[in-house]
């Protein structure tokens, strides 16, 4: 089980809900460069379904939908499911800083907090997939140390499945 309070030292976490669903738009609207490559028309009945969808064989109690808050400013948001893949493992299936924050490390020292958290709970790795193509989003994520390990086609487009060992 995480602790999402202990996702971060340095902004408040806080699990997200319905209710939050306009807050985490406009956070996502202010990146328009993802939804170009993951064929997905950004709606906040979008973001609602991403709030509650789970990989196959996944309880939703094993998903975290959180926001990192800077006070009652929501500075990015991850969507977490714990024992996926593997039970030793995290899935990271959304990750989004607002772009008024981008470029400054915030969103890489969110990663490092959240990647220092999970191996002191004994977590192994982190699993996500990038957009192929998506050069922002592949950039970031290995600048983060994490590795391509293959990719898998999936609605329409190419996924990089990548790793980071903890």
């Amino acid at each position: 089980m995480i602790d999402i309070l202990k996702l971060s030292d340095r902004y408040s976490v806080r699990k997200m809900n319905d209710s939050d669903a306009e807050v985490i738009l406009r956070l996502c609207k202010s990146n328009t460069l993802y939804y170009r490559y993951c064929n997905k028309e950004l709606s906040k009945d979008l973001i609602i379904h991403d709030l509650h969808i789970t990989p196959p064989g996944m309880d939703i109690s094993d998903k975290y939908f959180v926001g990192f808050f800077d006070g009652e400013k929501l500075v990015a948001v991850m969507d977490i499911i714990d024992g996926y893949p593997e039970t030793d493992m995290v899935y990271i299936g959304f990750f989004m800083v607002d772009s008024a924050y981008q470029g400054r490390q915030i969103g890489s020292g969110i990663i490092q907090d959240v990647c220092a958290y999970l191996k002191q709970i004994g977590k192994t790795a982190i699993r996500l997939a990038i957009d192929k193509g998506n050069p922002q989003s592949t950039h970031f994520w290995q600048k983060n140390g994490f590795t391509v390990i293959k990719e898998v086609e999936k609605d329409g487009g190419t996924l990089l499945v990548a790793d980071k060992k903890l």
